[in-house]
């Protein structure tokens, strides 16, 4: 059934200032998103927007760069107004240049009953939008290190896409796609979840959080696995290809290089590749519980380091079918063509 249409619809846009910026730049030849280029796919984003209707922005702020470069162009340069920018609301709410930014600003959104959320940012960008979203649908648009959830795309395109979603020129319904997601419970006390990928290793610290060398690695869950991605989840896409929407998952037991069934030589960052070996592989189905084999360490969701445990803890992992609601681009545009929505008539 297609919704009531919306007079004024509200878009919102958090733009990670930190995505694209972690230690792996130091051990690989990953690109680097500047504040400068964030800032630029904003002001594409923006007149996008504006050119299907969009009246009203709303966005988290940063201390970054990218909101002060939007403020100056708002207030001295006239190119808002020959692209016919939509007024641009920045959310009043503290900064602490952290993760709990990004969760604040996307549950102030869902209170102003936003219809599309822009996200900018890699995998743990939109894991934590994730989190607190709800059922607001995204447009996953990738500015990180391991980007395999979020798709590299033209900032004017993916404008374009939320815009006609959020004026229901395009039925969300008709776009729309539901993800899978993991969940990690840590003795009932703590719940995260993984949208890709989620790994056990034997390191006991956090530390820089990223995850590039494979010889600590011990248990690897993912939600999807293509062999044309990058990091964790291509041990499994080498293996075992599933696709971003089958109704199961992957759950494998990692070992050193030359041990076990295969040894697999994987990128697990750009440009760097490693050999992991696996000794076990099996589907994963939803809400399949599955404890840990490994007795203590750390987990990694997405990519990165999160969690510490050890032997009094007892973590359980499953997967579940009904995860965050993406809109696919390609379809927006492809209805909006086959509607001749940007023809004038």
């Amino acid at each position: 059934m297609r919704r009531t249409r919306i007079n004024h619809p509200l878009v919102g846009i958090v733009a990670n200032p930190q995505s694209g910026r972690d230690v792996r730049r130091l051990v690989s030849q990953a690109s680097v998103f500047p504040s400068v280029e964030k800032s630029n796919m904003v002001q594409r984003i923006l007149s996008a927007l504006g050119s299907v209707g969009i009246r009203e922005v709303v966005m988290m702020p940063d201390t970054g760069g990218i909101t002060s470069r939007i403020r100056h162009t708002l207030e001295t340069g006239k190119l808002h107004q020959e692209h016919g920018w939509p007024t641009v609301r920045f959310l009043e709410m503290p900064i602490e240049y952290a993760a709990i930014d990004t969760i604040r600003a996307v549950e102030r959104m869902v209170a102003l009953g936003v219809a599309v959320i822009i996200v900018m940012g890699g995998d743990g960008t939109h894991r934590v939008v994730s989190k607190v979203c709800g059922d607001t649908p995204i447009v996953a648009v990738s500015t990180g290190t391991n980007n395999t959830f979020p798709e590299i795309r033209e900032a004017t395109v993916a404008g374009l896409a939320a815009g006609l979603v959020a004026m229901d020129k395009v039925s969300a319904a008709e776009v729309a796609c539901q993800n899978k997601v993991l969940h990690v419970d840590l003795n009932g006390n703590g719940h995260e979840i993984a949208l890709v990928d989620l790994c056990v290793c034997t390191d006991c610290w956090v530390g820089t959080r990223a995850l590039w060398e494979p010889d600590h690695l011990r248990e690897l869950f993912v939600t999807f696995a293509s062999p044309s991605a990058i990091g964790l989840s291509a041990i499994a896409g080498y293996l075992h290809p599933v696709k971003r929407w089958a109704p199961y998952g992957l759950r494998m037991n990692l070992v050193p290089p030359g041990e076990g069934m295969f040894t697999v030589s994987v990128p697990i960052a750009p440009g760097l590749m490693k050999d992991v070996g696996v000794s076990h592989l099996a589907e994963l189905r939803p809400k399949e519980i599955c404890a840990f084999r490994t007795c203590s360490g750390t987990i990694a969701f997405d990519g990165e380091r999160d969690l510490e445990f050890n032997g009094r803890d007892r973590p359980r992992v499953w997967l579940d079918l009904e995860g965050p609601i993406t809109i696919d681009i390609d379809r927006v545009m492809a209805k909006a063509a086959e509607d001749h929505l940007f023809c004038a008539r």
